[in-house]
């Protein structure tokens, strides 16, 4: 049906395709409704077109024009469908204009029509041009905006999966300190109660040798007086007769000191009981470390792997690790946990044979800015040279007599000074000078494997 117009279709009184067509007399059709309503507002049913007078108010259909009409609809919907180019809804035609008084698309039939008289035209596809720029425009920030959600949509993904992860870990490594602290304990507590029973049975042991020696005397001394005691109440002729005897039997056992309960067989209760948790925990100080600073896994550099203590770090493979804001990928390093704003805070670092490392103190604003070009103050050691390094200035070289070991850093927030000295020789090896106004994190960073580690710090138990 390509051949026919929509014009060709279209009802004389609504414009649009036939619907429900009916014929009268004088052969022009039209839409059933059309026709009823032009009929009620006029006296006479005369054809709208021709005027001529009808005899039937209910005229026939039209049935071959109502399935040419079916037939134009279901071909121009099943092109529209199949995303076939867009057709004037008026006379099927394709779209090539744009009225620019109407501001729409219209087709070269419209465009001769009356409704678009005098009217101006362009080329529809020149004139989408500006308008395609204007949109391009405002929709190239948009898609950057949505480029930039999903990243971190994609960050908080991996993000969620890596505290999983981190939850596990720690969950595992806090089950087996307690282990470790459980078990100390059960042995400690075995021991105490054996110390318990082991001087129970040993005075109980003395207890016993000390009854059985007084009953002995008892029964002895008990003999002695009942024998003594029958004499007496013998006749005086037998008892003269005995009397030596009896006197010399009686003289034979001298009187003993008087027995006493020996002291010291009670149980020590105060030995075992008193000041037990202070004695205990003073014990533990043997299984007990302690470091100054903290390494924060949360800070490490993706390259960076931190011994379980969280007190040594080395470089390994790369990880998958979020990039959450505490971790300055830029700066290969790894931050203390604690911060400092005020007082005097030290710690040891044994860099051991490492060689290439740096060891120093970080401003947090570092890390919020991210690229800032200030903030960090460190000695390093690189290339086989020690140097003193302000981020943002170039190095400077530091002379040292001899291998650095272990260094001791010390900061004094108040005064402004981050002071390093060997720890071996006790010798200095520089001072910062600086106004601090940031919170101030120990930091440190390597480029091999061999280990920096934070040592541990002795520990005291005291008695004021």
């Amino acid at each position: 049906m390509s051949f026919q117009s929509q014009e060709d279709l279209s009802c004389p009184v609504c414009q649009d395709i036939f619907k429900n067509p009916v014929v009268l007399s004088c052969s022009h059709s039209f839409c059933k409704d059309c026709l009823q309503t032009w009929w009620r507002e006029t006296p006479i049913q005369e054809c709208p077109v021709c005027k001529r007078r009808s005899s039937r108010s209910d005229p026939p259909c039209n049935l071959a024009l109502k399935n040419l009409c079916e037939t134009f609809v279901l071909e121009r919907d099943q092109r529209a469908s199949a995303g076939s180019e867009a057709l004037c809804s008026l006379h099927s035609e394709r779209l090539k204009l744009f009225c620019l008084d109407h501001e729409q698309p219209v087709c070269l039939i419209c465009r001769d029509s009356i409704i678009h008289k005098n009217h101006r035209f362009r080329p529809i596809h020149e004139f989408a041009q500006d308008p395609k720029k204007v949109l391009q425009t405002s929709l190239k920030p948009l898609k950057e905006k949505l480029k930039l959600f999903e990243q971190v949509k994609e960050t908080c993904d991996k993000t969620a999966e890596h505290m999983k992860v981190q939850a596990r870990r720690t969950e595992r490594q806090i089950k087996d300190q307690f282990k470790k602290l459980h078990q100390f304990l059960e042995e400690e507590e075995e021991a105490r109660v054996a110390a318990v029973r082991r001087e129970e049975k040993q005075k109980s042991q003395m207890m016993e040798e000390k009854m059985e020696a007084l009953s002995r005397e008892i029964a002895a001394l008990s003999d002695t007086v009942r024998a003594t005691e029958d004499e007496l109440r013998a006749e005086d002729v037998s008892f003269l007769h005995n009397y030596k005897a009896a006197v010399q039997r009686v003289q034979q056992r001298p009187l003993l000191d008087d027995p006493e309960l020996p002291s010291g067989v009670l149980i020590d209760e105060a030995k075992h009981l008193g000041n037990l948790t202070f004695n205990i925990w003073s014990k533990m100080k043997d299984m007990v470390s302690y470091t100054p600073v903290v390494l924060d896994p949360n800070t490490a550099n993706a390259e960076f792997i931190l011994s379980t203590d969280l007190t040594s770090v080395r470089r390994g493979e790369r990880q998958q690790l979020p990039e959450n804001p505490e971790r300055t990928d830029y700066h290969r390093s790894v931050w203390g946990w604690e911060g400092f704003t005020s007082g005097t805070h030290s710690w040891d670092v044994e860099v051991g044979d490492n060689s290439a490392w740096f060891i120093g103190a970080a401003a947090e604003t570092v890390q919020k800015k991210r690229r800032v070009k200030s903030g960090f103050w460190q000695i390093e050691f690189y290339g086989g040279k020690y140097s003193t390094r302000v981020l943002g200035d170039p190095p400077t070289v530091l002379r040292v007599k001899k291998k650095l070991q272990r260094i001791r850093v010390h900061l004094d927030w108040s005064r402004g000074k981050l002071t390093f000295s060997d720890l071996d020789t006790n010798t200095l090896i520089h001072t910062f000078t600086h106004t601090f106004t940031d919170r101030l994190f120990p930091c440190m960073g390597t480029l091999n494997d061999v280990p920096l580690k934070v040592l541990q710090r002795k520990i005291s138990v005291t008695r004021e």
